[in-house]
C-alpha cells in the first residue's frame, strides 16, 4: 500500500514513516522540511500543509494517510494554531476525500480534556480544552470528523498521552539538563497528582495495530503502569545519582507569575504546560488492551531511556538540532535563572 504521512519529518511524523518502511509498504512525506535521517526510499515532499494544490498533489496514488503536520504548544504560535492546527488539517481531509484514499489516520491530542474532573478518563469523559492550544486540535479532529463522516470515509484519531523516547528533547531537555546539573527541580502544588506518559514506541506499536483493524474510532493511548508525577520525577533523580531535589511551589502565585512572564516572552512555557501539569491526567486504557495492545514502557522506564539519550547527546550537538520543536533544545530565558539559583 501506499502512504502519505503530512508532518514525516517530526518527532512523531518520523516514526511512523520509518515502522511503515519496516514493513515493506511505499512511503511518501510532505513536510516544509526534509529530516537528514530521512531514509533514501522514502519519496519527500516539501509542501506547507496550508497549500491546497500541493497537498492535492502529494495525495495521487495515496491508500492511507497518517495526518501529522501540528504547530505544538512549545511554539507559542497564537493565531497561526488555527491556521495548520484546524485549516490545515481541513485542506488535508479534503484533499484526502478528493484523492479517494482508503483511511485517515489523524494524530490528535489529550489536550481535548483540559483539565479533567474525573480519572482515568474515558470515552465519554466530556472534551473541555483550557488553553488555546486545545481548542484548535479539537476544532481540528471536529473538521475532520465532518469531512470524512460526510463522505462515508474511515477515520482513525489518537490522542495520545505526553510522549517520551529517544530523540525527544522539547521541555524535557529543560528537566533533564536541571537533574544532570544538580539542580532542583520544581512542581506546581504537590506534584502528588496520578500523571500518564507514553512511549513513542508503544504508540507506534498501538497506532500499526489500528492500522491493521481497520476499525475507525477515537483512541486514547498511554502507558497503564503510572504513578505521581512526583514520584515519577523523584525516580528519575534517583536513577541519575544526581542530588537535585523536587520542591513544590504554590499553586495560584506560581500560575500567575508564569502567565506573566508567559506574555512577556521571558519563559518557554505555554498554557497548556502550566495550567494541566500540576493536575491529574491518565487514560484508561483498558480497550486498548482488550484490542490485543500491550505498552512496553511504564513511566519510570521512558523517563529513564529519554535521559540517558540525552546524556548521550548533550555534547555532541544532537541535542540543537532539527526543525521539530519536540526534537531539539529549548531557550530557557527566565528560567535559566531560577536554575542558577536552585
Amino acid at each position: 500500500m501506499r502512504h502519505l504521512v503530512t508532518g514525516g519529518s517530526g518527532f512523531l511524523g518520523h516514526l511512523i514513516a520509518r515502522r511503515l518502511l519496516e514493513r515493506g509498504e511505499e512511503v511518501r512525506v510532505l513536510d516544509v522540511w526534509r529530516d537528514p535521517e530521512m531514509s533514501s526510499e522514502i519519496e519527500f515532499v516539501e509542501c506547507d500543509i496550508r497549500s491546497r494544490d500541493g497537498v492535492a498533489r502529494a495525495m495521487s496514488g495515496i491508500d492511507i494517510v497518517h495526518h501529522n503536520v501540528a504547530l505544538v504548544p512549545l511554539t507559542k504560535s497564537g493565531a497561526g494554531f488555527w491556521a495548520v492546527n484546524v485549516d490545515g488539517s481541513r485542506i488535508a481531509a479534503e484533499c484526502a476525500v478528493e484523492a479517494g484514499v482508503d483511511a485517515f489516520i489523524h494524530m490528535s491530542s489529550s489536550a481535548l480534556y483540559g483539565v479533567p474532573e474525573q480519572i482515568p478518563i474515558t470515552e465519554q469523559t466530556p472534551t473541555l480544552p483550557c488553553e488555546i492550544y486545545g481548542r484548535a486540535k479539537l476544532a481540528g479532529e471536529n473538521e475532520v470528523r465532518r469531512i470524512c463522516d460526510a463522505a462515508g470515509a474511515t477515520l482513525v484519531s489518537i490522542r495520545p498521552r505526553t510522549i517520551l523516547g529517544e530523540g525527544r528533547l522539547g521541555i524535557f531537555q529543560i528537566l533533564f539538563e536541571w537533574i544532570q546539573a544538580n539542580r532542583n527541580v520544581y512542581v506546581i502544588g504537590s506534584g502528588d497528582v496520578d500523571f500518564q506518559f507514553l512511549h513513542a514506541h508503544d504508540l507506534m506499536d498501538f497506532y500499526l495495530l489500528a492500522l491493521d483493524a481497520e476499525k475507525p474510532g477515537i483512541y486514547n493511548v498511554g502507558t497503564n503502569r503510572y504513578g505521581t508525577l512526583r514520584g515519577a520525577l523523584e525516580e528519575l533523580i534517583e536513577y541519575a545519582a544526581t542530588t537535585s531535589l523536587v520542591k513544590s511551589l504554590p499553586e495560584r502565585s506560581t500560575i500567575l507569575a508564569l502567565r506573566v512572564l508567559d506574555a512577556l516572552r521571558l519563559s518557554p512555557l505555554a498554557p497548556w504546560h502550566y495550567l494541566t501539569y500540576h493536575k491529574a491526567f491518565a487514560f484508561d486504557v483498558e480497550p486498548l488492551l482488550e484490542m490485543g495492545w500491550q505498552p512496553r514502557y511504564s513511566n519510570a522506564e521512558m523517563l529513564r531511556e529519554s535521559y540517558d539519550w540525552y546524556r548521550a547527546h548533550s555534547n555532541d550537538g544532537a541535542s540543537g538540532d532539527g526543525s521539530s520543536p519536540h526534537r531539539k533544545a529549548v531557550p530557557q530565558r527566565l528560567l535559566g535563572l531560577l536554575k542558577r539559583l536552585s
